[in-house]
């Protein structure tokens, strides 16, 4: 359904066009962990900025006049490079970036049920935001451990990924930058999957004392975006990787779609008023040609999560282009609801545009548009009464509009590259077959539930989080949990299967394999020789005679082996 027919203009992008997101991951601050893990963080309101690590060796003088405060990431160091087939002197010359990033790809994919092992040799692109973390490596790994090429290069190593991989740095932009550069790779036919979004670790503590020395810090350490008392930024760090596809290829790979991108634009400020003084006129125009590129008119969008890095000069000429742009056409009780995640976690720098683009992602899907923090009021320093723009101090819930959700992600970098995003509610489906019809498989019987890992460890902490994870959804069902399990995760050696009728029985034997004590419905052990991946085949020898009723019981419990059975029966009648 083309739910956008009735108001598209013509210049808009051809439905196959759409960017599909089917997978998102991210690792931010306040041990914000994916989608869910983000959208905790921004729907309960929390700031998540804290101290400097101790972790890191970091010696800050106690002058300076700036806040030892950040979003930073917990144990950067806690790399686990036995998982990627990385030796550990290799791993400590990596850049903390590749690190971190090749992980959070990893989990992207897991959130999209895309095994990765399937996509070795595939066309599928890498397109990563980074700018220099700082870090010296260690000697014999100094070229690939710290080269900026290597951080997107490595996550197409290590997946066997042949489509472009590319290391973008336009500094706070560049993840967003990548989004557009994915989306125009995947519409030419260049990549049929791409993984774009950023990566942000400080190996260093230079940034904070440089960006002091101009003014840019917020002294006490907390990021006002819009606010009148805003007085600065506070710098953070995090990954964030959404997953791409066609929409057309995504519907057909049966991929769950979380929300599509409309439409997107990147251009410069130019011969503006300095190097790092943003344009408002470069703002309005690289708005105005994502809005396009959609195919949408300004007032066809509900929401903006805006850079908003909380400066005083920054935030206003943000402001007054959205007022320009956003605020204009549209009735003063229908204005569009300005945001910024940066008041939760801090400015994440490269990876701060694909942060807000995640929280967009969730946002959209659950209807509700989350507060910004720390705002005493709105900024005197914006013409508010320009147009219909405000700012959300509480959490509201998305406008009812009778069309799809909308929102619009700002990013802008400090050398003048601007970026900006149209997310878009996903489109309506006459079903959700990505089951292929397998969630009623068993209406009355016992399903498996397949874990695995590397090792025992991670065997049983996997059992643990997918505990945890199921009672947590009580909505889930039991044979599509299996089917999900089954063919969107990747199988390691170390294997466990979890057989039950019910929920009770399914979560008493992962807390079994979590403790790794015997229990009964449980199977496990070790797979050796594991083959390369391939396609799984079924076969049934015909015979049923190791015990009574074998193949009639099976038959009449399982309608897809029954169907199957049939089918068989016909073709060999002749």
């Amino acid at each position: 359904m083309d739910h956008r027919a009735q108001t598209a203009p013509a210049c808009g992008l051809a439905r196959d066009d759409v960017l599909a997101v089917v997978g998102a991951g991210c690792r931010l601050a306040g041990g914000a962990a994916g989608r869910a893990g983000l959208w905790d963080v921004v729907a309960g309101g929390r700031d998540a900025v804290g101290g400097f690590p101790g972790d890191r060796g970091w010696d800050v003088p106690a002058e300076g006049g700036f806040a030892r405060r950040g979003g930073f990431l917990a144990d950067v160091a806690g790399f686990d490079a036995g998982f990627f087939g990385i030796s550990p002197r290799e791993a400590v010359g990596m850049d903390p970036q590749q690190r971190v990033l090749l992980e959070v790809c990893w989990e992207a994919l897991e959130d999209a049920g895309i095994v990765p092992a399937g996509l070795h040799g595939s066309q599928a692109g890498v397109f990563v935001g980074a700018s220099s973390s700082g870090y010296a490596g260690v000697p014999g790994f100094g070229l690939t451990g710290t080269a900026g090429a290597v951080i997107s290069g490595r996550v197409s190593y290590v997946l066997g990924l042949g489509g472009p991989a590319v290391t973008v740095d336009t500094a706070t932009s560049s993840s967003l930058v990548a989004v557009h550069m994915a989306g125009q790779s995947l519409r030419s036919g260049e990549c049929d999957l791409a993984l774009a979004g950023g990566v942000a670790v400080m190996a260093t503590p230079s940034l904070f004392a440089e960006f002091a020395r101009l003014g840019g810090l917020a002294p006490d350490g907390r990021c006002r975006p819009f606010a009148e008392a805003a007085a600065g930024t506070v710098w953070g760090e995090g990954a964030g990787i959404v997953v791409l596809e066609r929409l057309s290829d995504a519907r057909r790979n049966g991929h769950r779609v979380l929300a599509v991108l409309a439409g997107s634009a990147v251009n410069q400020d130019g011969a503006s008023n300095g190097l790092t003084v943003p344009d408002g006129a470069a703002q309005q125009r690289v708005i105005r040609a994502a809005l396009a590129s959609a195919g949408l008119s300004a007032d066809q969008v509900d929401v903006i999560e805006g850079h908003g890095t909380g400066t005083r000069v920054g935030d206003p000429v943000e402001a007054g282009a959205l007022l320009a742009t956003y605020g204009q056409g549209r009735s003063p009780d229908n204005p569009v609801l300005l945001g910024s995640v940066k008041s939760n976690i801090g400015h994440a720098q490269a990876a701060a545009g694909v942060a807000g683009l995640i929280k967009m992602i969730a946002a959209v899907g659950h209807g509700v548009v989350p507060a910004t923090l720390h705002v005493d009021a709105p900024s005197s320093r914006v013409e508010w009464g320009s147009g219909a723009v405000r700012l959300v101090t509480e959490p509201v819930s998305w406008p009812v509009t009778g069309r799809p959700r909308r929102a619009g992600v700002s990013s802008f970098g400090l050398g003048g590259t601007n970026a900006h995003v149209i997310v878009e509610q996903a489109p309506p489906e006459a079903g959700d077959d990505r089951a292929g019809g397998y969630a009623g498989l068993f209406p009355d019987g016992p399903v498996a539930w397949l874990v695995s890992g590397r090792s025992v460890g991670a065997l049983a902490a996997q059992a643990a989080r997918l505990r945890a994870s199921v009672a947590s959804r009580p909505e889930l069902g039991l044979a599509d949990t299996a089917w999900s399990l089954a063919t969107s995760r990747q199988g390691f050696e170390q294997r466990a299967a979890i057989v039950g009728t019910g929920r009770e029985d399914l979560a008493a034997g992962l807390a079994a394999v979590a403790a790794g004590e015997p229990s009964a419905g449980v199977v496990s052990g070790v797979a050796i020789g594991t083959p390369a991946p391939g396609k799984i085949v079924f076969v049934f020898p015909g015979q049923g005679g190791q015990w009574a009723g074998m193949g009639r019981d099976l038959a009449a419990s399982c309608p897809v082996f029954a169907q199957r059975l049939a089918a068989c029966g016909r073709a060999l009648a002749p």
